[in-house]
């Protein structure tokens, strides 16, 4: 049956390659026209309970694309003439701003911040710095002391130094364009800086603005990883076709693949480029096996007959037809796992991730041998270099004196131990960002450098908040419920990552206080709802609409809770969850009014991570059934499930134990690379075993079936994995920290990855020979036992 498939792809060739090449021009048009860019709501699993909390409130508890701006002095603190313009400045400008929300805008120098007051004609509201700045000395004087009476300016919004203010701003989610946002803010921000102040401003919009920043940077990366590729691969293979056919796979293969995506109306999110580096790796590494397996039968060929190039192709690809047809399955079947994510980023990437993989059953398993049936001059090379000779051979070489020797046992030895270290080194990885600031940056970036710097003034640069309330109209005016929120809040703060709450049971004793002439005795809570309304309606009538929207809705069924956080990192939002959960249970108050989680960009990241700690082990999994299933189904054998197992899990748990060494999280980035993981960690090893399989059929002792193997399909993964290894190491030099952190990922799978094919697997085979490799075949072996050695065999390999 493969013959008669392998023929007919050679016989009709020039109407496969043409129907090939037609339906790249067509795909390449839409590729062309892919959207490059990041929409955070992708990011958001919209199933789970917080962020559904989320949207229902983000228009006015506050979104996940908050901009933080702090403005610092230099000299002296912010009650200063040229410092108190430049708060002005900022906060005009910011109007200027494409798809800000203008009501949520909160400065000194903005209508949102008051002062309140009380008078002969009740309570009174006025702006800070609105419309107008002081004038004198004693009106700054005077700001400088309304600011230090107000908690809910000093602290969140004026640092307890008084040298800095924050000013923050809102967008409007379905408007908002990242890149325009970030090149508007940085623009006002270098207008603005000089000698009297300095800016740091941080937020979602800031930080995938960074990453749009470095596209340019990323896309030279690329062409430089390109190079030295197409370098490698035309020193190891000494010809222009097995350089030259790999590279043509794997831009088949992304045109196919892009050009899927854009008619599936999927955009590109850079932070997804090295993984599809990895996936074009993959068309690289099956066409590279085509092109190494052709120079075989070639060489094969007798002196004095005619060589023949379609009938060492047709030999190609029906050889290699079944392990590069499983490979890639079990590739696609495990990245499609991704799928059942209920976060639309990993679904959308899942379905890019599976038709690109898809696409290389096309570009590199039949197209390669297709276009080396044309070969005229098969026995040709380009340059004089033999690297087969001076590295490749006796490289080989020692991995068949690993097998035939005692330190075949060795190897298997110590492949156990780095599995039990590894495996208790897997268990240390954390879920979410592991570290502070984002870590998409390196912490010398700008923007780490700014979160640190806020985070060093203020609370918090990121926010959650809490829903307390219920279904209800004035439930949130009740004394119980109000007094429950403060101690929910005391609670909260106990935690140190969190340095302050705010709520609207902060905003009423201050209220109240000011209608008894500031007198601090009446710093507190009406005695019953009916006197807490009328504190709501006296701060409300005051101010301007919307005022009191961020602490409750207009119903008053809602009180807002927010907490501001000085990082991100998993533990520290696993740890404020699960404080929350506490409270919940040991106060019965809260029954009368229930807390929702949670808003905001801290709500939105735990929502993301709990969906990946629940998730992350199923897919594992699963994907580990789908692996084991394809091998049983293609080898026939429950035997090859498992044994095929092997290069998986230990590549799996020496990457997952190197991301806990190196303090790498697991989140929304690095799930899809390490599900592609799994089928990553067993191509290599398909190869080598499926070779094994064909020569015992022919008649060859195990020992002399692994030794060839090794010098035919095991020099294929030699310079698959140098040539990927030195490509992807390119990425460490990435002004992205994710970028890097991908490569150095990626360069240690395919290095545990060619471990495990080349001296882990032929050791297991050689020592257990299980059956559905081996079948009957005799233990007796020409090797070692009869006086052959290593290089013989490989010579007898190669005649």
């Amino acid at each position: 049956m493969l013959e008669k498939f392998a023929r007919f792809c050679i016989d009709y060739r020039k109407m496969v390659v043409t129907l090939v090449f037609i339906v790249t021009a067509i795909l390449a048009v839409f590729a062309y026209r892919i959207e490059v860019k990041t929409v955070f709501n992708d990011l958001q699993p919209g199933s789970h309970p917080y962020i559904q909390v989320h949207e229902r409130f983000k228009q006015t508890f506050g979104g996940t694309n908050i901009i933080s701006f702090m403005i610092q002095s230099k000299q002296g603190d912010i009650f200063q003439m040229p410092v108190l313009e430049k708060i002005q400045q900022l906060t005009q400008g910011l109007y200027k701003i494409d798809a800000i929300n203008e009501f949520q805008i909160f400065s000194l120098a903005g209508k949102k911040l008051k002062e309140v007051r009380a008078s002969t004609e009740g309570i009174e509201s006025r702006p800070y710095m609105w419309p107008n700045l002081p004038e004198s000395d004693a009106e700054i004087e005077e700001l400088k002391q309304a600011v230090l009476r107000n908690p809910i300016v000093y602290g969140p919004y004026v640092s307890g130094d008084l040298t800095a203010t924050l000013v923050t701003v809102d967008f409007f989610d379905n408007l908002l364009d990242y890149n325009l946002a970030y090149q508007q803010a940085y623009e006002l921000v270098e207008r603005l800086e000089d000698d009297a102040v300095e800016i740091s401003l941080v937020g979602n919009p800031i930080l995938y603005g960074w990453v749009n920043y470095f596209l340019p940077e990323t896309s030279m990366l690329v062409l430089v990883a390109l190079a030295i590729f197409v370098v490698l691969l035309f020193l190891l293979n000494r010809t222009w076709r097995g350089t030259l056919l790999p590279l043509l796979s794997g831009v088949i293969s992304a045109i196919w693949a892009l050009g899927v995506a854009r008619l599936c109306g999927i955009h590109f999110d850079p932070l997804v480029v090295v993984i599809a580096m990895l996936i074009t790796a993959r068309a690289v590494s099956h066409s590279v096996q085509m092109v190494t397996r052709f120079h075989e039968e070639i060489d094969n060929v007798p002196e004095g007959e005619k060589l023949c190039s379609s009938d060492a192709a047709v030999k190609t690809l029906k050889d290699l037809f079944r392990p590069g047809l499983l490979g890639i399955g079990t590739d696609a079947g495990c990245v499609a796992v991704v799928a059942i994510s209920p976060i639309p980023l990993l679904q959308k990437l899942a379905l890019l991730a599976v038709v690109w993989i898809a696409t290389v059953a096309v570009s590199s398993v039949i197209l390669t041998p297709v276009l080396l049936s044309w070969v005229k001059k098969p026995k040709s090379y380009a340059h004089g270099l033999n690297l087969d000779l001076m590295v490749i051979r006796p490289f080989l070489n020692y991995c068949v004196r690993i097998v035939e020797t005692r330190a075949r046992y060795l190897v298997v030895a110590v492949a156990a131990t780095v599995f039990l270290v590894c495996g208790f080194g897997a268990l240390q990885l954390k879920v979410g960002d592991a570290n502070p600031g984002s870590p998409i940056l390196w912490p010398e970036a700008r923007y780490n450098q700014d979160s640190a710097d806020i985070n060093k003034q203020f609370s918090g640069a990121d926010r959650m908040f809490v829903v307390v309330g219920g279904d209800h109209k004035n439930q949130a005016k009740d004394v119980e419920v109000l007094d429950t929120m403060l101690q929910f809040q005391r609670y909260m703060e106990a935690q140190k990552e969190i340095g302050e709450t705010l709520s609207i049971a902060d905003i009423l004793p201050a209220v109240n206080m000011t209608l008894r002439e500031g007198n601090f005795r009446y710093s507190e809570l009406g005695g019953d709802s009916l006197i807490n309304g009328e504190l709501m309606f006296m701060f409300e009538n005051a101010a301007e609409p919307g005022d009191l929207d961020r602490f409750v809705d207009i119903e008053r069924s809602n009180a807002a809770v927010t907490l501001l956080f000085s990082d991100r990192q998993g533990s520290t939002i696993r740890t404020a969850i699960a404080r929350i959960d506490q409270f919940r249970k040991e106060n019965p108050k809260v029954e009368m009014a229930e807390i929702h989680l949670a808003g905001g960009v801290i709500g939105v990241i735990a929502a993301v991570n709990e969906v990946i700690l629940s998730g992350q082990i199923q897919s594992i999994a699963l994907a580990l059934f789908i692996l084991v299933m394809m091998c049983i189904v293609v080898y026939r054998s429950s035997i090859a499930g498992m044994f095929f197992m092997v290069p998986v899990v230990l590549s799996n748990l020496v990457t997952f134990a190197f991301m806990a060494w190196q303090n790498i999280g697991m989140n929304i980035n690095t799930v899809p690379v390490a599900a592609l993981g799994i089928g990553l960690g067993v191509d290599y090893a398909l190869y080598i075993s499926d070779r094994i399989m064909s020569e015992i059929k022919l008649g060859k002792d195990p020992l002399e079936a692994i030794s060839i193997s090794l010098h035919c399909a095991g020099r294929g993964v030699f310079v698959t994995a140098l040539v990927l290894i030195a490509s992807v190491c390119v990425w460490l030099y990435s002004s992205l920290r994710f970028q890097a952190e991908m490569g150095m990922l990626i360069a240690l799978w395919l290095s545990v990855s060619a471990f495990c094919a080349l001296f882990l697997m032929p050791a297991l085979a050689y020592i257990f020979r299980p059956k559905f490799m081996f079948g009957d075949a005799p233990n007796q072996t020409k090797g070692v036992e009869e006086g052959g050695t290593a290089q013989q065999i490989a010579t007898a390999s190669e005649t």
